[in-house]
């Protein structure tokens, strides 16, 4: 191990001779935690998208739908598990077209086809509930903690050429699927209504009053048929853009202790086909603009719906399925971390990734389901990053971003550094508002400190953005001989050195004897 730890620190110390360096104090302001998010904050979406789906003469989604992902993949299955558990949202843009075969409400059960009638290019699907099996057993043996979108037109009639859904949603298909799933002892956590039918709406749209009223349906519907269960699934929603005026009156209608999670997306990288992608995920005056979004949310909620809480409910950076050759590639986990930090300050208690697999921004390759580099910073964050947001800033560069949590399971915080500078390494000391770390009394009376560093450095393989293959601590991630996941080991450094932090890379710093007391 010391070796190791001698050849890596040659490593780093080598990309920093390459470059200019900024000697950096990252100050954590430790005595109170700013948010808190939840416990399982990484969350994955499984879409409905058949492979006709296309944009920009690409068809990346492949058989990663709901309806036709190989859930019997072993790779699949021990990426999910890895997470112990993952949080898995079913939905997307399809969502508000898809039928439950249970029951006596749907007589015929329809595959998505391509049509120019059809929301987003494709008429009615359908959920059979032997595929409902299938993926209920594959959530049972991964432990996946499950978000169900459900149909939130279903009854309703277009009334206006703009795209405006009128008429009170019908709950009797939502309720036949949600009764069979009880009577199977099929586990949700949550239920979400509708996608993308807020405000202007996406394909369709619904008055923000009539969604808020058949929120209050649902609200009952759920509390009725889980009357006799140990614990009721959230209601989530409305799983759109975040447009404040309608957000308001949605809540208004719905009223107190409905909505569980307010649920909006972020697409705010633009279209995939963007060719300035790569730059605006290196561009820190860029990621900052969505932290108005996230500031408006959190004031809306306080005034008007204290007892609810945001959630990042969709994102995937770049809409219309990501960004070919960026949006899996090294470079995204920039954008993807940065979010991470970004939004939980803003108390956003979950964060789903568009998507686990399907289209270019998949966690896991669409076609082999090896996992992207985006699924080993989730991963690292869910393993180490823990629910306690602690404020944080420094004195350096813009382009050095840098967050803070207490730690997952373990004393002390957890810190993300992110160096989108393609030219500056930064040397980086690490201060509390009440101590500079480390204490002096953490010297053995032969000199050697007692207090340790975990460091976890992300880089892209051979220096390129684009690349698939993420480097931890200077080794390539790849699946062991078996499909399993690898180890992900930390660096133990010498918490009295300065952290070095080569250009363009990632880190993850935890110290366990950071004195916080908000971590106590």
């Amino acid at each position: 191990m010391g070796l190791r730890v001698l050849l890596l620190s040659l490593l780093f110390s080598y990309f920093c001779v390459k470059s200019s360096s900024e000697d950096v104090t990252v100050t954590v302001k430790g005595v109170v935690s700013i948010a808190k998010t939840d416990d399982n904050f990484v969350c994955a979406t499984m879409d409905w998208w058949p492979p006709a789906k296309c944009n920009y003469n690409q068809c990346p989604w492949g058989n990663a739908s709901i309806i036709n992902l190989d859930l019997d993949d072993p790779i699949l299955s021990k990426a999910v598990k890895a997470f112990n558990p993952l949080r898995i949202r079913l939905g997307g843009s399809l969502q508000d077209q898809v039928l439950y075969k249970v029951g006596n409400s749907v007589s015929k059960c329809p595959s998505f086809k391509n049509s120019t009638d059809g929301l987003f290019g494709f008429t009615k699907g359908c959920l059979t509930m032997e595929r409902w099996d299938k993926l209920s057993s594959f959530f049972n043996n991964t432990g996946a903690i499950v978000t169900f979108g459900l149909n939130a037109l279903f009854g309703r009639k277009k009334v206006t050429d703009n795209g405006l859904w009128g008429g009170p949603w019908d709950p009797t298909n939502a309720r036949d699927l949600i009764n069979y799933t009880i009577s199977k002892g099929y586990k949700i956590d949550s239920f979400e209504f509708g996608n993308e039918l807020s405000g202007g709406g996406v394909s369709a749209r619904v008055d923000a009053t009539l969604y808020g009223q058949d929120m209050v349906v649902l609200k009952n519907l759920i509390q009725t048929l889980y009357q006799n269960s140990t614990r009721q699934p959230q209601v989530l929603g409305p799983g759109g853009f975040f447009d404040q005026k309608w957000y308001i009156e949605f809540l208004q209608a719905s009223g107190p202790n409905v909505v569980d999670g307010v649920t909006h997306h972020v697409y705010n990288l633009g279209p995939g086909v963007d060719p300035n992608l790569i730059y605006k995920i290196q561009d820190p005056n860029y990621l900052d603009q969505i932290a108005q979004t996230y500031k408006d949310i959190e004031v809306t909620l306080s005034s008007v719906a204290p007892w609810s809480s945001p959630w990042v409910g969709e994102s995937g950076g770049a809409y219309n399925s990501g960004g070919k050759n960026v949006s899996h590639a090294f470079v995204d986990s920039f954008w993807y971390l940065d979010q991470f930090g970004l939004s939980s300050t803003f108390g956003n208690k979950v964060f789903c990734r568009q998507s686990l697999i399907g289209g270019n921004y998949g966690l896991l390759n669409t076609t082999t389901f090896v996992p992207n580099p985006d699924y080993y910073s989730a991963l690292l964050w869910h393993r180490l990053v823990g629910n306690k947001v602690l404020s944080t800033s420094h004195n350096g560069s813009p382009y050095l971003r840098a967050y803070s949590h207490c730690s997952k399971k373990k004393p002390g915080v957890t810190l993300l550094l992110i160096n989108l500078s393609n030219s500056t390494s930064f040397n980086i000391s690490i201060a509390s508002d009440l101590n500079i770390y480390p204490p002096e009394d953490t010297k053995m009376e032969e000199g050697e400190y007692v207090g340790l560093r975990e460091e976890y450095h992300l880089t892209p393989k051979d220096g390129n953005l684009e690349s698939t293959t993420m480097l931890l601590n200077g080794f390539p991630l790849e699946l062991t001989e078996c499909g399993g996941i690898p180890d992900l080991n930390p660096m133990l450094l010498d918490a009295s050195v300065p952290l070095n932090m080569a250009p363009l890379s990632i880190s993850f710093v935890t110290l366990k004897d950071f004195k916080a007391p908000a971590c106590s």
